[in-house]
């Protein structure tokens, strides 16, 4: 039942259907009925805490996505391909080019724009990688693409996450509550310590105090989530921390558990959420800098960036690391990073002041996706028929989106094999 949604391809489909659903109701009649649903408020009694759905939805459900690539982070760091700095030094030089060239090509276009509605603020958007939807296009178009390959494309989407995730927390606090972030803190710890317990909880008086064990975890989880949202330090934040303490059993199984539910449900919904904006009925010209500059920054800036440094990280790469990847596969690893969606639109949503500019922003990020989305395509199937015809060595990229880098932990128990 769950199988294609733990496919590369299903829920990046996904997720398109209801990033375009969304921009379509939002420019029908059905616009204002469905805005006063996303504008509506819903309050925790005796917390302090009072969101709208659509920030419900941003900061709580996406906390879970968060969580969940937390989770692949910790894999990748500890017993992944990023788990030593000579595996992880070709990517992060490439990584750092898409992000550089697209903030310094943002900077270009938006960066001198001030006031309230100024554009300047925008530039961490066109930095960011769906990592969902890169290996959508891997699987659909990537088959005869060598291993080698598509675990740099994995390193870099991964890496892009990272910093993704720093941006979110470095850069869109406000209101920075020290005491609530300490207990927040002091929860994660919590958590963490329950994690290891469970994973050590075995036998038959094991058993029976894992379900006990996984119900704290949950509520001390969202407790964890609470402080965080309280604190000032975006919510999300509290989902990264989660996944990045918990021990590696039970993370694995978590993971596996999570996966269906993050890519038919929290990312559509989000994406639902976040591409509910009205198209400016305005001439190209005023529209805001910010739209211009995240639409080239995105896949221009990607492709640049990834594939200018990527190619010098080739050539100064070390003794003993993986092969060198062709200057014509980092193109396409460019293009594919171009594609920023999920990550993109919630640093569009952080981003900007003026609701004018958000929208505009937004609008941006779908387009410059989409174009990132197409070229990704083109390129990467071009590479994939011509690695097919030398022969190279290839690998199925059928798993899971969250599942690329170790076994199926599915059917495993808590404890160590």
């Amino acid at each position: 039942m769950t199988r294609p949604l733990r496919s590369a391809q299903f829920p990046a489909i996904l997720l398109l259907a209801a990033a375009g659903l969304g921009l379509l109701l939002a420019n029908l009649p059905t616009h204002d009925a469905l805005a006063g649903v996303l504008d509506a408020h819903l309050a925790v009694p005796g917390t302090g805490l009072d969101l709208s759905v659509s920030h419900w939805v941003s900061d709580g459900v996406l906390a879970i996505f968060f969580f969940v690539v937390a989770l692949e982070l910790q894999y990748e760091l500890t017993r992944g391909d990023l788990r030593s700095v000579r595996a992880a030094i070709q990517p992060a030089i490439a990584a750092a080019g898409g992000i550089l060239v697209p903030i310094a090509i943002y900077l270009a276009i938006a960066g001198s724009s001030t006031g309230s509605g100024s554009s300047a603020t925008g530039w961490p958007v066109p930095t960011a990688t769906d990592i969902a939807f890169a290996l959508g296009v891997l699987a659909v178009f990537g088959r005869g693409l060598p291993t080698a390959v598509r675990a740099f494309l994995l390193a870099l989407a991964i890496l892009d996450d990272i910093v993704g995730i720093v941006f979110i927390a470095v850069l869109f606090a406000h209101g920075l509550n020290v005491l609530l972030l300490v207990l927040g803190l002091v929860a994660v710890a919590v958590f963490a310590v329950l994690s290891r317990t469970l994973r050590q909880a075995q036998g038959p008086r094991g058993r029976r105090s894992r379900p006990v064990i996984v119900v704290l975890m949950v509520l001390v989880g969202v407790i964890a989530w609470g402080l965080f949202a309280a604190s000032g330090v975006h919510a999300t934040i509290a989902g990264v921390l989660l996944g990045l303490v918990m021990a590696p059993r039970p993370a694995d199984r978590t993971r596996h558990a999570l996966e269906p539910w993050v890519n038919g449900l929290v990312l559509p919904l989000f994406a639902f959420v976040a591409a509910f904006v009205v198209i400016p009925q305005v001439p190209l010209d005023a529209l805001s800098p910010a739209f211009f500059g995240i639409l080239i920054a995105l896949p221009v800036g990607k492709i640049v960036g990834i594939a200018a440094f990527g190619a010098l990280a080739m050539r100064i790469r070390p003794r003993g690391t993986a092969p060198a990847i062709r200057f014509p596969d980092l193109l396409a690893a460019g293009a594919l990073g171009g594609i920023g969606f999920t990550v993109s639109l919630l640093l569009a949503k952080l981003a900007f002041a003026d609701a004018g500019v958000r929208d505009e922003a937004i609008l941006a990020v779908l387009l410059g996706s989409m174009i990132a989305l197409v070229l990704s395509a083109v390129l990467v199937s071009w590479r994939a028929r011509r690695h097919r015809a030398a022969g190279d060595p290839e690998e199925d990229l059928d798993e899971g989106a969250f599942e690329v880098g170790g076994e199926d932990e599915g059917e495993e128990g808590w404890d160590e094999r």
